[in-house]
């Protein structure tokens, strides 16, 4: 199988950017911004109750890319859809 799961897509997108980021541990990269504050770049975690099992990049006008789980392709999605707004856990800022 080929393809991308969520911390391979963000590592890969950044690397190609210049900017070394783990496939593991991308939660504790960066600076956290508030929702309010997002800006194009920005990491984006979700999971269910407390948990961190999904990672995307802020696009901007509210949607994010990521990818979805394997097998299924890059997808763009809003972070107001109820399941984004109910495990949204926090949002990072890598580039300055």
């Amino acid at each position: 199988a080929t393809g991308f799961d969520c911390s391979g897509l963000t590592q890969y997108v950044f690397n190609a950017f210049g900017f070394e980021l783990p496939r593991q541990s991308q939660y504790y990269f960066g600076r956290p911004v508030s929702k309010d504050e997002l800006r194009p770049g920005d990491l984006l975690f979700f999971g269910p109750n407390g948990t961190i099992n999904h990672v995307g990049i802020y696009i901007g006008n509210g949607q994010f890319i990521h990818a979805p789980n394997s097998g299924r392709p890059v997808s763009i999605d809003s972070v107001n859809s109820a399941y984004y707004v109910t495990n949204f856990r926090r949002a990072t800022r890598i580039l300055s």
